[in-house]
């Protein structure tokens, strides 16, 4: 058996302490990157009352080949980083967050794997960040039965000559992720940088306070 490097790594977290906080982020970097640099880009979240989780990919990588390429040429590394997402959640869980409590939020092949992952391990979470990433694979997901997404808020942005991942996939995993049923917010900008915008981090920012509003009744009622 092939050991799972990925679950060697420790997760990096800041924001406010697991009791106080009202919500948790777990937040995937991208390849060649680190949790550092999620946790800068969280910096300019405007939002407060968060707890972030940041896991650490083997060597900076979730998985080896470009994300478009057949699933069996990112094996086993994609099961692994799977498998680790799983793990992580469980921590959060452990740390009294439950799926409604958690956004999943990632960049570039972060986001990748987090589009592939909440595709094939739905969980009703308080929501997705999606920043310049789709689904992993060649070909069409296959959407699962029961729209176990149901209302789940996701924001997918993304640049429209991005160098590394093409409008259609993120066009393609908006139409998955509602056909699962969850409510889809996209927008593919001008431009030709692999880069969070502005008005990304914006959306982002939206999603988690709309979240956070609508979690505060359920929230006062567990601290009771």
């Amino acid at each position: 058996m092939i050991k799972n490097r990925h679950l060697d790594r420790p997760m990096t977290t800041w924001g406010s302490s697991a009791g106080t906080a009202r919500a948790a982020v777990l937040a995937v970097h991208g390849r060649g990157q680190g949790p550092k640099f999620m946790q800068e880009q969280a910096g300019r979240l405007a939002v407060a009352g968060l707890r972030f989780y940041a896991p650490s990919a083997a060597g900076d990588t979730w998985y080896p080949k470009p994300f478009l390429e057949p699933l069996e040429n990112n094996q086993p590394d994609l099961a692994h980083a799977l498998e680790a997402l799983v793990a992580h959640v469980a921590v959060l869980e452990a740390d009294g967050f439950s799926p409604d409590r958690v956004v999943l939020w990632g960049f570039s092949q972060g986001a990748c794997l987090v589009s592939h992952f909440v595709l094939t391990n739905p969980a009703k979470y308080a929501g997705l960040i999606l920043h310049t990433g789709g689904y992993i694979g060649p070909d069409p997901l296959q959407v699962p039965p029961g729209r176990p997404l149901e209302g789940v808020p996701a924001v997918l942005r993304s640049i429209e000559n991005d160098p590394w991942v093409p409008g259609p996939r993120i066009q393609q995993t908006a139409s998955a992720l509602e056909a699962a049923g969850a409510r889809a917010d996209l927008l593919i900008a001008p431009g030709h940088e692999h880069i969070i915008t502005d008005e990304a981090m914006s959306a982002a920012s939206g999603l988690l306070n709309n979240m956070l509003l609508n979690n505060s009744g359920v929230q006062a009622w567990r601290n009771a």
